[in-house]
């Protein structure tokens, strides 16, 4: 009998995760797909009610998971919390901050406040886990939530860009420097996701109406359209994959 190859498995039983921003939105969701599939995954936000009613729900499903208060602009605060805790094999960085407007009506305070987390938290959150990762000998899978703003520009959205292309720069660029120490280092990219945090869009009914025109699949985008290509990046499904952008964007960037 022929010898048929094996489709690598998407379980991450063993595996620690810490999945950023899990409070609500991408994050929970993302941190959902970590945990049904096995992960013990460490929920971290700023906002300690919401993790704890989440961590309780996903216990009571006989999954692995605890909380964690974390504000990842705090950047020495979220170094010391990773270098103390055992080294994650998976992170999800879902945090991030809207301020968005006309490029000239931009503050100081509106563009350091957005970078502050969407860059400077994003770039440092991921070295202190691929550190902690290199330290112990250990491979890993690294995932920053971008955004199809990465890519291209956006009404109302020169921060926003500004900060999402920054983060698609430095991950081929941490990809280049660990990918002989077995840790991948990648972006997931969504088009516009009904959350809390784009409710001020989807109440606009021009940019609903710019969205509609760009999405090729004719819908916007739900919080189960990302934990699919969460999963993939996060298991050894993705194994040689890494320095890339995995469009969730319903073919907003394909013109």
């Amino acid at each position: 009998m022929m010898e048929l190859p094996k489709t690598p498995t998407f379980r991450l039983d063993g595996r620690r995760a810490l999945v950023a921003g899990a409070s609500s939105g991408i994050g929970l969701a993302s941190a959902t797909a970590l945990a049904e599939a096995g992960a013990a995954v460490t929920l971290a936000a700023r906002r300690e009610t919401e993790l704890g009613e989440a961590v309780a729900t996903m216990k009571a499903r006989g999954w692995h998971a605890q909380a964690q208060t974390l504000d990842i602009a705090d950047v020495e605060h979220t170094e010391a919390f990773v270098a103390s805790a055992e080294p994650f094999d998976i992170m999800v960085n879902s945090a991030g901050l809207a301020r968005h407007g006309p490029a000239l009506e931009t503050t100081p305070d509106d563009f350091d406040a957005a970078m502050g987390v969407n860059l400077r938290g994003a770039y440092f959150l991921t070295r202190s886990v691929a550190k902690r990762l290199i330290a112990a000998g250990k491979p890993g899978s690294l995932i920053n939530i971008s955004s199809q703003m990465g890519h291209v520009g956006g009404i109302d959205r020169a921060v926003y860009c500004a900060g999402k292309f920054a983060v698609e720069g430095f991950t081929k660029a941490m990809a280049l420097e660990w990918g002989q120490a077995g840790i991948r280092v990648n972006t997931l990219c969504p088009t516009f996701i009904r959350t809390p945090l784009t409710e001020q869009t989807f109440d606009n009914p021009d940019r609903v109406a710019w969205i509609a025109a760009k999405i090729k699949l004719g819908r916007t985008g739900m919080v189960e359209d990302i934990m699919g290509g969460v999963l993939y990046l996060a298991s050894d499904a993705s194994a040689l994959v890494t320095g890339t952008a995995l469009m969730v964007d319903g073919g907003w960037t394909a013109d």
